[in-house]
């Protein structure tokens, strides 16, 4: 995997007025931790941001930051805070890392082909998108593709059907279904349940056995209900 760089500067801040003035200036508020460092508050260009986890590793890229005054850090974003509305960053956390780390990330499935059924009228239905997988940082795929082609309606694919990858370990639940296809809404036929009262005609009266079976059940139901 390709590593990208970004600037950072040191000495922001902390509070929400300091955030909110941060972020006014085009700039996203943001805190490097890691192992055998403290905390360094600093705050990053939120279009160098933007640039840096939009490569084709994504939020997975391993990040230089170039810290100034202080040397480059390799380093991975995680705790990615988004705006709820609008496509703008609001606060990141930058984890130290090394290269021959062993790390956990979320990584993106890539559905290659038309399933069988859907060809035949099913409905794709995409259970997840992503996958937990362990391994290297420098072995973090940007995607995992699946070949979706052979399922047919009523079919789906598991975890245990993702390909697999040297070095990368699936930690979800290896029978948790990733995708399947299902028949339309349209064609699923609900039951329908006979009321033979509703039957007959308004003012007809049941035939005499049926009348007599009838005044049956009435009195087999007041006797529960007297219980």
């Amino acid at each position: 995997m390709s590593e990208v760089s970004l600037r950072a500067e040191p000495g922001r801040k902390s509070g929400s007025r300091e955030a909110r003035r941060i972020r006014s200036g085009g700039q996203i508020p943001a805190i490097v931790y890691g192992k055998g460092i403290e905390p360094v508050s600093v705050s990053v260009d939120a279009r160098e941001l933007h640039n840096a986890l939009h490569t084709e590793a994504g939020s997975n890229a391993l990040i230089n930051l170039e810290i100034e005054g202080s040397d480059t850090m390799l380093t991975m974003a995680r705790m990615i805070e988004r705006h709820p509305f609008r496509s703008e960053y609001r606060h990141v956390d930058f984890v130290t890392i090394t290269l021959d780390e062993t790390t956990t990330v979320e990584v993106h499935i890539d559905f290659h082909g038309t399933p069988i059924g859907v060809r035949e009228g099913g409905v794709f239905s995409p259970r997840r998108t992503s996958v937990t997988v362990e391994c290297l940082v420098t072995a973090i795929p940007s995607s995992i593709e699946l070949d979706v082609s052979g399922v047919e309606i009523g079919g789906s694919l598991r975890i245990e059907d993702l390909p697999e990858l040297e070095g990368v370990t699936y930690i979800d639940e290896l029978d948790a279904v990733v995708m399947s296809v299902t028949t339309p809404a349209a064609e699923i036929e609900e039951p329908v349940v006979e009321d033979e009262e509703l039957e007959l005609a308004e003012g007809e009266e049941p035939a005499e056995g049926e009348a007599d079976e009838t005044a049956r059940a009435d009195q087999e139901a007041e006797g529960k209900d007297t219980e």
